[in-house]
């Protein structure tokens, strides 16, 4: 194919071109659940509160994008007043509250879904929406701990490990915005929009896939492996004369007996099944690793490659964007902010033939939108100056 299907399509409209989010989120979780409806081309305003801190700098840039931004104040009634009528003319409305919260402030699903029946209503929490846990804040770090994934990090019997990324803050925003797509399509069929909720809690336990299948099938609790992978051998990490590589051999063992240059392993009776590799996997491992110091990770990568068998090597942030794959894929674009000049970003990963995902605009100033938002909500410049008088909104522009 001589096309270039990574090329930028930023003018093009996504797939949920006319869709329509009222964001109310803060942190990471509910943003990144946004952050993936406006790269599909929904049209995002995000309500803020005045004064509430938030995440800032390249962290607020990265989920930020694509969207137009509102400060209201909820706690007064003309700014309560202000989002419903907002989401009057909304087709999603997603918050990310303690369980409480929304009901306190009388936006909760049934007080706005009396306003505007198909409205998707999403909801992400930490714990859940009901249950003795509900109302407690929560993290990534915490539900890291939770959800048995700081069990299974880490090398064997070192003690609890946390992953190096926020993942139940990204697992659970994208669960959520998963129900969002879903809640939108059952919406063609009854004319009816519905509650979607999802917590930290759910999302990272959902993640734990495997691991939790070996408990809750196998009655098997699941150890700390390290770098190996917790139930197949060889797969994981291994020195080389330079440094380390990744390998992993499913299919192939022949193979890589051959790469590897040790006839034994070929003809050895306990190595020719995947499950018989993974019960002697130490005496296996007393057999490969000290071939693999023989050779550099160059030699070991090119040599394993020319043999069709799984294999990397580990990158830094800085040599991941370097790759040359990563380049071919265009995995980030740029766009132009006023005040921090050219913002690189990550752009969505998944690529739509017909209806692009796309970065349109760069992170918006706090209340940068407040004027023609609400200019477009029916509101008088008269109005709008009252309400910036009083507090009620606060503007930027």
């Amino acid at each position: 194919m001589t096309e270039d299907i990574y090329r930028p399509r930023d003018d093009e409209p996504g797939a949920l071109d006319g869709i329509r989010v009222v964001d109310l989120t803060i942190a990471r979780a509910g943003p990144t659940c946004v952050r993936q409806l406006a790269d599909l081309g929904a049209e995002v305003i995000r309500v803020s509160a005045p004064g509430r801190e938030d995440l800032s700098g390249s962290d607020s840039q990265n989920l930020h994008r694509n969207k137009r931004a509102l400060v209201v104040d909820l706690k007064q009634e003309p700014g309560r007043m202000i989002l419903e009528r907002l989401v009057e003319r909304a087709d999603v409305f997603v918050e990310n509250f303690r369980s409480d919260v929304k009901t306190r402030l009388g936006i909760d699903y049934p007080v706005l879904a009396a306003l505007n029946p198909r409205l998707i209503y999403a909801s992400l929490s930490g714990f859940g929406q009901t249950g003795p846990y509900a109302r407690r804040p929560a993290v990534d770090q915490i539900v890291q701990g939770m959800s048995g994934l700081m069990s299974v990090t880490g090398p064997p019997g070192t003690g609890p490990w946390r992953a190096g990324i926020a993942i139940s803050d990204t697992a659970a925003g994208t669960f959520l915005a998963q129900g969002v797509l879903a809640a939108l399509y059952a919406r063609e069929r009854t004319g009816r929009g519905q509650w979607v909720h999802t917590s930290l809690f759910e999302a990272l336990v959902n993640f734990m896939d495997f691991q939790a299948a070996r408990w809750l099938v196998d009655g098997e609790n699941p150890p700390q492996a390290g770098n190996d992978h917790p139930t197949i051998f060889p797969m994981g990490l291994f020195e080389t004369r330079d440094g380390a590589i990744n390998i992993a051999v499913l299919g192939g063992w022949d193979r890589f007996a051959a790469v590897v240059g040790d006839e034994q392993l070929a003809g050895d009776p306990r190595f020719s099944t995947i499950q018989g590799r993974a019960r002697h996997k130490e005496a296996l491992r007393a057999m490969v690793e000290p071939k693999l110091r023989e050779r550099t990770s160059a030699e070991w990568l090119e040599a394993l490659s020319a043999a069709d068998i799984a294999c990397g090597p580990v990158l830094s942030v800085e040599e991941t964007f370097a790759d040359p794959q990563a380049d071919h894929l265009r995995l980030t674009r740029t766009v132009r902010h006023d005040e921090a000049g050219d913002l690189e970003l990550l752009r969505h990963p998944v690529t739509l033939s017909e209806t692009p995902t796309s970065l349109r605009t760069p992170p918006p100033t706090p209340g940068s939108g407040t004027r023609a938002i609400l200019s477009e909500h029916g509101y008088s410049d008269d109005e709008i100056a009252e309400f910036v008088a009083q507090g009620v909104v606060d503007r930027e522009e």
